[in-house]
């Protein structure tokens, strides 16, 4: 690796109320893979964008110099002419039409206005085989998975020449193995001179994978570390100002009576008739108890979470439920919340958050009748209840009035879950909690959890992440293809017991307790 690639020089950018970046400083040298920490709203993604021309020249004060040459982009086509290409965090591809098709999409491979479609898919066909897909051109890419249409991401920056390549989170919404495999794939990038930045919470993963990090806290760089110096805890100190020795809040369990029984829940895919996606499945959960739920992708998880709050997944749903001693009948979103009952999705920006609404009138969604009188809402107690949300929970935005489209991913994730800590239910059931979240906001929303387990609410979380579960959780259960394999407490849990239930065949009924 000889020389710098990218330097960017006292960049400065704000918006109304709130000032995101401050004389920032970034020098990314040739052929390496350079990590961009910082908890959210540090800046990051804002810095990328005004690399990538979505905030074009004039909008930001600083210097942009790319392979010695100042530049001034005004558009993300500016920038794509020089071989720089960043790919978001939400995928930017259109599900109806072909990999081909995604991959040349205004870039297309034609002669006298027409498109060359044996070119098109020849040259397709050989990005897939650069990195790993050994899809066929023409799957529409609604039918690949999220690994894959991550890889088709990249297959189309590589169509642009890109010299230097942005991925904004790109494991976020990936499995292990994907993760992997992506991680690989950058490496033989990196063999090929293909400069990488990389923006990701995952401290491992950016300490696995990255020769270089530059850190950002509050709109400014706070430091480089590269080498010996790079380390998860060091990452860590810079990026919250101080030491996480402990990554979870101390807690000491006050269990209470059982609150929720689910008997034989039974439920079947509405795409796939006859297919059982969650099978005979029981668990409790008791008052001032956190109950994690672990398995892999595909295990059901979601599933049952979803069947459970008023059957918004899935159809021919059978089994019982008995809330506090008494069986209930929940058949709509509105009798869950009515019987006490939230659930926070994993998918904020499809189910979770409506975001060309204002953080406020969000966060009251799920409760207004809380905030009206006489069937109006209280615009003033509205704001009122949101902007003590935003307090607690340490939403960055300059005003509870900010449209939550607007707002950064871990922070419209702190809004979804202030919209379910508002209707005060007696039992939260928490879908990925922390995804997209950096290691500071996960102790403050970890430590929320435990204030409302302190309050005698039981919690149920699903999370991808095992260490999270095993340092949050009293007890935790495994699905594995939609059958509890196991069940087991928190002196006696692990990584590779649940590993172990989680790959599971058949019903563990013998599972540890």
């Amino acid at each position: 690796m000889t020389g710098t690639l990218l330097r960017m020089r006292g960049i400065t950018k704000g918006f109304p109320g709130v000032t995101a970046l401050a004389d920032v400083d970034l020098a990314v040298r040739r052929g390496e893979v350079h990590g961009i920490c910082g908890e959210n709203g540090a800046g990051k993604s804002t810095l990328m964008k005004i690399l990538s021309g979505v905030y074009p020249h004039g909008s930001y004060d600083g210097e942009i110099e790319f392979d010695g040459e100042p530049c001034a982009f005004g558009s993300i086509r500016d920038s794509e002419r020089r071989g720089i290409v960043i790919i978001h965090q939400e995928l930017a591809l259109c599900p109806q039409l072909s990999v081909a098709e995604n991959i040349f999409l205004g870039n297309e491979r034609a002669r006298r206005g027409l498109v060359d479609w044996n070119r098109t898919n020849h040259e397709a066909a050989e990005l897939l085989r650069r990195v790993g897909l050994r899809e066929s051109p023409v799957t529409p890419v609604a039918d690949l998975g999220v690994g894959k249409q991550q890889l088709v991401e990249i297959a189309k920056a590589l169509s642009k020449k890109v010299r230097l390549l942005v991925l904004d989170e790109p494991t976020a919404a990936l499995n292990d193995e994907d993760s992997a495999h992506l991680l690989d794939l950058l490496r033989g990038l990196r063999d090929d001179g293909v400069t990488s930045v990389i923006i990701s919470h995952k401290l491992g993963e950016v300490t696995a994978i990255a020769d270089t990090v530059t850190i950002l806290r509050d709109g400014r760089t706070v430091g480089t570390l590269a080498g010996g110096e790079l380390t998860e805890q060091r990452i860590i100190t810079g990026m919250v100002g101080r030491d996480l020795d402990h990554r979870f809040p101390e807690r000491e369990p006050d269990i209470g009576p059982e609150v929720l029984r689910i008997e034989d829940w039974t439920v079947h895919s509405p795409t796939q008739p006859g297919r059982v996606v969650v099978d005979n499945v029981s668990m409790t959960l008791r008052r001032g108890e956190i109950v994690g739920l672990a398995g892999l992708m595909g295990a059901g998880r979601t599933e049952l979470a979803m069947s459970v709050f008023g059957r918004s997944y899935g159809t021919g749903i059978s089994g019982r439920l008995v809330k506090d001693g008494r069986e209930i009948t929940v058949r709509s979103v509105g009798d869950a919340i009515r019987h006490g009952i939230a659930y926070a999705t994993e998918d904020r920006k499809r189910y979770g958050l409506n975001l060309i609404d204002d953080i406020a009138r969000n966060v009251s969604l799920a409760n207004l009748s809380t905030v009206a009188r006489r069937g109006w809402v209280n615009r003033y107690e509205e704001h009122r209840v949101a902007e003590g949300f935003r307090d607690s929970l340490r939403i960055k935005a300059p005003g509870v009035a900010s449209v939550a489209g607007q707002l950064s991913g871990g922070n419209q994730q702190k809004v979804v879950l202030a919209k379910w800590i508002f209707t005060d239910p007696d039992v939260l059931i928490l879908d990925e909690p922390t995804r997209g979240i950096d290691v500071g906001a996960k102790y403050e929303i970890y430590t929320i959890i435990n204030k409302l387990a302190a309050q005698g609410k039981a919690i149920l979380v699903i999370s991808s992440e095992l260490p999270e579960l095993l340092g949050l959780c009293d007890r935790i259960y495994a699905l594995s293809a939609g059958r509890l394999t196991g069940e087991v407490g928190r002196e006696r849990a692990d990584q590779e017991l649940l590993m172990r239930y989680m790959t599971a065949q058949d019903n563990g009924t013998g599972a540890a307790r």
